[in-house]
């Protein structure tokens, strides 16, 4: 008879993987369902939305008119900017819930590090979005009109127009995230300030490729995004070099306390000892007395 005793249910091993798993599918259900909701509320206002998005180059260019190529552009178009938007707009929900799952995995001083990093990331995500409507849509729209070919006239595609949107204001929100993830870098320990210091022009020239990959081919755009690049790099650094001060005197605080705790053991091993070695003596002055 075969003893099952050695033999561990395979089921009772997977359960903290499936457990994992589970949690990982609610979270993912959560924003998920945050995006459709935020989805449905602004698909109401989807044809306000697109007319907003449009107005950078509508005032730029006087008298300019969008045209569709595509017979059903007019409804998917809108319906491609509110789901966008709302993606955009539950950024907050969906790095939180991916910081609820990893949570319980981290120590308490990263948990207190976490937290504003993600409010950070969001605030300069948002920020990125308003820096490529407010400034760089303009800019580039003064400089397209600025190029007249004779005997053309510009009318651009609503579609082709919202990809140009979209692709910018995810380039810059993503671009404006430099900071987050040069803190991120240093504190992990891949990296220092100063190393990263060091290799400053070699950061500079891989802010101009990422400016040209990410926006369109135009280099209004391009110098526009790797100029705050650069500049956010610099407030990346001057955050690392805080954080990974802070960081050292806590661990500093840390091995003082274990000092400490080391110290008062030791004395009361040898209050112990010293104890034990009366106790001994007095029962051999008794046992010489007797």
């Amino acid at each position: 008879m075969t003893d099952n005793s050695s033999n561990p249910d395979p089921v009772e091993n997977e359960q903290p993987l499936l457990t994992h798993l589970f949690e990982m599918r609610d979270r993912l259900l959560r924003a998920v369902i945050t995006i459709l909701v935020i989805f449905v509320v602004l698909y109401t206002f989807s044809t306000e939305l697109f007319e907003l998005v449009a107005k950078p180059y509508l005032q730029t260019l006087v008298g300019s008119k969008m045209i569709s190529t595509g017979p059903i552009d007019p409804f998917f178009t809108p319906m491609k900017l509110a789901l966008a938007l709302s993606i955009f707009a539950a950024m907050p929900v969906i790095l939180y819930q991916g910081w609820a799952f990893i949570a319980p995995g981290l120590y308490q001083h990263e948990k207190r590090l976490v937290a504003p990093l993600l409010i950070s990331s969001v605030i300069l995500f948002y920020a990125g979005m308003a820096f490529a409507y407010f400034v760089v849509l303009p800019l580039l729209f003064n400089f397209m009109g600025s190029i007249v070919l004779p005997g053309v006239e510009t009318q651009p595609d609503i579609g082709r127009y919202l990809d140009i949107v979209l692709k910018l204001f995810f380039a810059f929100g993503l671009a404006f995230e430099v900071p987050v993830a040069t803190v991120l870098l240093n504190y992990t320990g891949m990296t220092t300030p100063e190393s990263l210091a060091q290799k400053r022009p070699y950061i500079i020239v891989g802010a101009f490729v990422v400016g040209m990959m990410l926006t369109p081919p135009d280099i209004i755009s391009q110098t526009l995004l790797a100029v705050p690049m650069w500049l956010l790099f610099e407030v990346g650094l001057i955050a690392s070099r805080y954080f990974l001060r802070l960081k050292r005197e806590r661990d500093e605080e840390v091995e003082d306390e274990e000092d400490l705790e080391t110290d008062e053991d030791m004395e009361a091993a040898l209050d112990r000892y010293e104890e034990e070695e009366r106790a001994n003596r007095s029962s051999s002055d008794k046992d010489e007395e007797r």
